[in-house]
């Protein structure tokens, strides 16, 4: 329970800050952190991930940094998609899960790592705004993708959403993190839907989880404008990858660990 307590707040912490990554760090904690199987800690991330993010978004969707429009389409493929993750879920052993969702981590990692500084791309107009003639069947197409790793992987998919935003569709960072909170909290409902109706779930580890992240989550939105995000951003991406080799080494060397 301390565990789950402790890492909670971390989880949430990531969250209200970078708008995404938190979420990649709840399943292995709920599994070698908390002692869950994966087949409940897959949902219970779920649950976490998106009440958390509901309290982070709330701040951001009170400063007027949320793009609804944008967030309405690549939520509502997401939501769709994770249905598809969550059937593809059930068809894969645990050892698999998890071989796959440290190789998922190191690709969330160098993501983390990538320059974002710069900005535009095929969707942004040049006085401001988005091309949704072009960019639409791409929006689409992005968030059905972070959709089916939610359902597969238990994830919210923030470090793939926020790029995409920056990048692809040409939004500042603050938008950005405001759109993907909102995007990941769609996400992760749907996910766990897909997911409940056959989990046992550990309700008082969820519940101390869940609360210490959102408590996380609203410390970090106080804190935001006062860190350096990118350089915070860094620094999770190493550990990221440390956490990566910890979860596929169990995976080979200690595969019952996750199954009960």
């Amino acid at each position: 329970m301390i565990a789950a307590l402790l890492l909670g707040v971390v989880i949430g912490a990531l969250l209200g800050l970078l708008g995404g990554g938190g979420s990649i760090l709840a399943v292995p904690a709920l599994v070698y952190g908390a002692g869950l199987p994966l087949a409940s800690a897959i949902p219970a991330s779920l649950l976490v991930v998106g009440i958390s993010s509901a309290t982070a978004v709330l701040p951001r969707a009170r400063a007027g940094q949320i793009a609804w429009r944008i967030a309405a389409v690549f939520g509502g493929a997401g939501a769709l998609a994770a249905f598809a993750g969550t059937a593809l879920n059930r068809l894969l052993p645990p050892r698999v899960l998890l071989l796959g969702f440290a190789a998922l981590m190191v690709a969330a990692g160098r993501r983390m790592l990538a320059d974002q500084s710069s900005r535009g791309g095929a969707c942004a107009l040049p006085e401001g705004g988005v091309n949704w003639r072009s960019c639409l069947p791409r929006s689409i197409f992005i968030g059905a993708v972070v959709g089916v790793l939610t359902g597969l992987f238990g994830v919210g998919g923030g470090f793939l959403i926020i790029p995409a935003l920056v990048l692809g569709l040409g939004l500042p960072m603050t938008t950005a993190v405001g759109t993907s909170l909102l995007i990941v909290v769609a996400n992760a409902a749907a996910g766990f839907v897909a997911h409940a109706g056959d989990a046992d779930l550990d309700y008082p580890v969820i519940t101390a989880f869940t609360l210490a992240a959102v408590a996380g989550s609203l410390i970090a939105g106080r804190l935001a404008r006062r860190l350096d995000a990118t350089r915070l951003s860094r620094w999770f991406a190493y550990l990221v990858f440390g956490i990566a080799a910890f979860v596929a080494a169990q995976a080979l060397l200690n595969p019952a660990a996750v199954t009960g």
